[in-house]
């Protein structure tokens, strides 16, 4: 009886079924909550008191919708390369659930008023900041990047890491070396962090013709490239506590983290099973998600030698 159907009543009938969840699916809820956590941090280490409830609240809700309107608009110019891979073929505009109009319309409400609150009740550096983040992964990295070069990821990297900066303008309206440590941090983090996955996930992104650096260079160039970034990352995440930007209980936090990361990247190498390059993926998850918890500790404990 489907199958009768005129399309456009077949594609109607498909997007009646969608729900709310569709919609928060598609603005990517974990990842935009490690993005406010790292926002979060950049806005407490901003300041030697507490953060004022207004920018506290104001901000994180600007940024926020601002990073799930990125996100929304990511599946919409992805829904092609996602319906044709396992990790995603399930997403709601790849599926078909949410239509790409109605979709486009939900990001473009979440990133109006995403700019709006920033504008309007932080200060209007962290709004065209974090626009200007959206830019450049929805557009930039998502549209161009991504499909153009094997080092998609570090270059478009940058956007995602910028949540940290965007936590410290909101605070003292300006930019300074400290916030650009904690970006630092999270660009050398973003290569190991996704190459990882990729790892896991090559032959998906080889059937979707997109130029990871698995897909490009193999598999092997592709470990020991997470690899150096570990490495890489275990030195920049000294930086804080070398600049007297932070004291003891961070430089312990983050040498145990980074020792973690570094045993996976080394068993990805040397010692690899099928599964441990999501397990290196996952851990990377937790290393960035505790390092800046730590960093929050010790802003509020200082402990020095």
């Amino acid at each position: 009886m489907a199958k009768s159907l005129p399309l456009q009543a077949r594609a109607s009938r498909q997007y009646q079924q969608v729900t709310w969840r569709d919609y928060y699916e598609m603005t990517k809820p974990n990842v935009v909550m490690l993005l406010l956590l790292t926002a979060l941090v950049g806005m407490c280490l901003a300041t030697p008191t507490w953060v004022s409830a207004e920018v506290l609240i104001c901000g994180l809700l600007g940024i926020g919708m601002l990073s799930a309107s990125a996100a929304v608009i990511n599946h919409v110019v992805d829904h092609k390369i996602d319906s044709v891979m396992a990790r995603t073929f399930n997403r709601p505009v790849a599926k078909g659930k949410v239509s790409i109009n109605n979709a486009l319309w939900f990001a473009g409400i979440l990133g109006v008023v995403g700019f709006a609150v920033l504008a309007l009740f932080v200060n209007m550096i962290t709004a065209w900041l974090t626009l200007a983040s959206l830019v450049g992964y929805a557009f930039i990295y998502t549209m161009y990047l991504k499909r153009a070069t094997p080092q998609n990821i570090v270059i478009g990297g940058l956007a995602g890491a910028a949540p940290p900066l965007l936590g410290w303008t909101a605070v003292t309206g300006e930019i300074h070396a400290h916030a650009l440590l904690l970006v630092l941090i999270i660009f050398t983090w973003t290569p190991p962090h996704f190459w990882a996955l990729a790892i896991h996930r090559e032959k998906d992104y080889a059937k979707a013709k997109v130029p990871m650096l698995p897909v490009t260079h193999g598999v092997s160039f592709t470990k020991t490239s997470v690899l150096l970034y570990t490495v890489l990352l275990g030195l920049v995440c000294l930086l804080p506590y070398l600049t007297g930007m932070s004291d003891l209980i961070y430089l312990i936090g983050a040498s145990i983290l980074n020792i973690g990361f570094l045993y996976y990247a080394l068993k990805l190498k040397f010692d690899a099973d099928s599964q441990t390059a999501m397990k290196t993926f996952r851990f990377s998850i937790i290393h960035l998600m505790v390092l800046f918890v730590v960093l929050l500790l010790d802003h509020y404990i200082p402990l020095s030698l």
